[in-house]
C-alpha cells in the first residue's frame, strides 16, 4: 500500500499547515508563517465544518475552506455579556481588555471562558462569546501527512506526536 495515496477518513492521523483569516483579510492564525496541526480525524478535535471539509484529501493537496459563523465558533450572542462588580475579582488580578478568564458558576461545577470586554467604575463587562464568534473564517490548508492511527492513539482519542488542535 502506498502511504502517499491514503486519504483523510476517520481514524487517520492528519498533519496539515494552515493560515486562517477573517473577511477583512486580517490573519488570525499563521501570520508569522503557516501553523501546523496534527490531529486524529473523527474525534472532534477541529471545528466540525473544518473537519468535514478535509475528508478525502491526501498528503500534498491544498484546499481553501470558508466556514460561516454557524460552522465555526457560532453566531454572536448579544445576551452573552455580564457586568461583574470589581469586588468579585481578586485584588491582585491585573485586568486588561481582551484578557481571557475562567469563570466558575455559583455551584463551582461549571467553568466558562469569558473575555474582558470593558473595565469601568461600575465593574468589569465580561463577554462569554468566543472571540471569533460571528466571524466567517477563511482557511488556506496544505495537507502534509496522512497515516493510520495506532491502536493506542485510537483508544486515547488523539495522536501521540505533534501539536494539538483546539
Amino acid at each position: 500500500m502506498n502511504p502517499s495515496a491514503l486519504s483523510i477518513t476517520d481514524g487517520m492521523v492528519v498533519t496539515f499547515r494552515y493560515t486562517m483569516s477573517l473577511d477583512d483579510g486580517e490573519i488570525v492564525a499563521g501570520a508569522a508563517g503557516p501553523e501546523t496541526i496534527t490531529y486524529l480525524h473523527g474525534e472532534g478535535a477541529l471545528l466540525p465544518g473544518l473537519e468535514d471539509a478535509l475528508y478525502g484529501l491526501k498528503a500534498g493537496q491544498r484546499k481553501a475552506i470558508t466556514l460561516a459563523p454557524h460552522e465555526a465558533y457560532g453566531e454572536l450572542d448579544e445576551d452573552a455579556w455580564e457586568l461583574v462588580p470589581l469586588s468579585e475579582f481578586p485584588p491582585d488580578l491585573e485586568l486588561e481588555p481582551g484578557m481571557a478568564l475562567e469563570i466558575h458558576d455559583d455551584e463551582m461545577d461549571e467553568i466558562y471562558e469569558a473575555y474582558v470586554a470593558q473595565i469601568s467604575d461600575e465593574g468589569v463587562l465580561l463577554d462569554f462569546n468566543h472571540p471569533l464568534a460571528g466571524e466567517t473564517l477563511h482557511f488556506q490548508i496544505e495537507v502534509l501527512d496522512v497515516r493510520p492511527a495506532t491502536r493506542e492513539e485510537l483508544e486515547h482519542g488523539h495522536p501521540h506526536t505533534g501539536g494539538h488542535a483546539h
